[in-house]
């Protein structure tokens, strides 16, 4: 008899799940997720991504059940929780999904080493295996995304799977953890599972993404898939997704191409996991240190409204909108000229949906420290929100101060007569952005 473990990671979903469907194939198979304390004594586990992660394994567990299993929980050292029911229940095989950070290669590493099986799966977090495309001209990575892009589309891609109609699990204990963090949580934050995911899915690919290419940047209109916690997490498969979403209109090849950035942010932590913390490419940057201008960022008062109203979305949501995240990253980066770093630890505290990679490299992106090709391009906050916030709407809508403010003035309130503007509790901006712009200017043209 075999008894196999499917080894939960980021991939909480039954649907399409290569790990599961992989598992199911023994006598007995064991649905396991580990609460692994290298993860959640981590600046990584915020409240946010605990709250989502408690509505996953919840909703996982009632789709085992459906098919007559259920999920077991454990909390502890990974390796240990998975070698004690390894030796409990005489499992012949553990099957897992493969990541890309340090430490996933490192749980891989020990789970070999406990003289099982082990099936790594390489096309269940990502729909292209992060280091299986290489240039032609060497290297083993794609350095640039267009390259990888054209690349990346011509791989063809594995079925989509079914989710297992029955399986035998054997009697084990196993109970959820009743509170998996002590945080708060965003007030206004989303709600995780796999049944919610599917059903953003199948609206989106229904409703949304036609109009991806054209509304996408539209700040107030939020036209976007909302998926990506989702994706984080795994309760809806990226590879299930680009099928349905397909790519017969001009919205789908769009929505597609950004999926396709996913992967390539993988393969590039996967190729260079010090990228995490180190620049990728150094532009010799002597960051200015400020505690007051890094909190007047991080709390949403920096003056400029559309970086306001993105900050304070953050905090509000666990969540922001991919254009505002590129404004309000530009902003501390290249307007402030604070460390990269500091903004993308920031989200890492916030974001429900915060991927290592996407958001290690995104933020370098940003930067120039990164892929970007063009790593000097700086995103004026007054030119971002004129364009992709034309009425103010977004900017009203987090930022209530500014509700009663004329249209015409609200993306610079220091415009308005002085008697309107002293009455705001609103403060100035906290850096002229022609200085900013010639700082930053002079500080990339210094010499090492």
């Amino acid at each position: 008899m075999t008894t196999s473990i499917a080894l939960f990671t980021r991939d909480l979903r039954v649907h399409d799940n290569p790990v599961l469907h992989a598992a199911a194939a023994a006598d007995r198979c064991i649905p396991l997720f580990v609460l692994d304390d290298a993860i959640v004594s981590s600046a990584f586990f915020n409240a946010n991504r605990a709250a989502f992660l408690s509505d996953c394994l919840a909703d996982l567990d009632r789709s085992l059940r459906e098919c007559g299993g259920k999920l077991v929980v454990r909390k502890g050292k990974l390796v240990d929780e998975v070698a004690r029911i390894v030796r409990a229940h005489d499992v012949t095989e553990i099957h897992v999904a493969a990541d890309v950070s340090r430490y996933a290669r490192r749980r891989e590493e020990a789970l070999e080493a406990l003289g099982v099986d082990l099936h790594v799966h390489d096309a269940s977090i990502n729909a292209v295996p992060p280091l299986s495309l290489t240039p032609s001209g060497g290297g083993d990575h794609f350095a640039v995304f267009t390259p990888y892009f054209r690349k990346w589309e011509t791989v063809h891609r594995r079925g989509v799977l079914r989710a297992p109609r029955r399986l035998t699990v054997p009697e084990i204990s196993g109970e959820q953890p009743c509170r998996l963090h002590d945080g708060t949580p965003s007030p206004d934050l989303a709600s995780g599972g796999e049944t919610v995911g599917r059903r953003l899915m199948v609206n989106w690919v229904r409703t949304g993404v036609d109009d991806y290419a054209d509304l996408h940047d539209a700040l107030a209109d939020d036209a976007t898939s909302h998926l990506s916690p989702h994706l984080h997490f795994g309760t809806v498969s990226v590879t299930e997704l680009l099928d349905r979403a397909g790519t017969a209109s001009e919205g789908a090849r769009a929505y597609t191409r950004q999926l396709a950035w996913r992967d390539f942010h993988h393969q590039v932590l996967a190729a260079r996991p010090e990228s995490a913390t180190r620049d990728y490419r150094t532009r010799n940057d002597r960051w200015r240190r400020s505690d007051r201008d890094f909190a007047a960022w991080r709390d949403g008062r920096t003056g400029y409204p559309v970086v306001d109203a993105a900050m304070r979305q953050l905090v509000r949501e666990g969540w922001m909108h991919n254009r505002a995240r590129l404004i309000a990253a530009s902003f501390l980066c290249k307007t402030l000229y604070l460390d990269w770093r500091l903004g993308a630890q920031h989200f890492v505290d916030l974001l429900v949906d915060c991927d290592l990679a996407n958001n290690q490299m995104n933020w370098q992106w940003v930067a120039g420290t990164g892929t970007d090709t063009r790593p000097n391009r700086v995103h004026n906050p007054l030119a971002q929100a004129h364009r992709y916030d034309p009425d103010g709407t977004y900017v009203k809508r987090y930022l209530p101060e500014l509700a009663a403010v004329d249209p015409r003035h609200v993306h610079e309130p220091w415009t308005l007569p002085d008697e309107e503007r002293k009455a705001l509790d609103y403060p100035p901006p906290v850096v002229d952005l022609r200085e900013a712009a010639a700082r930053f200017a002079a500080a990339r043209s210094r010499k090492a």
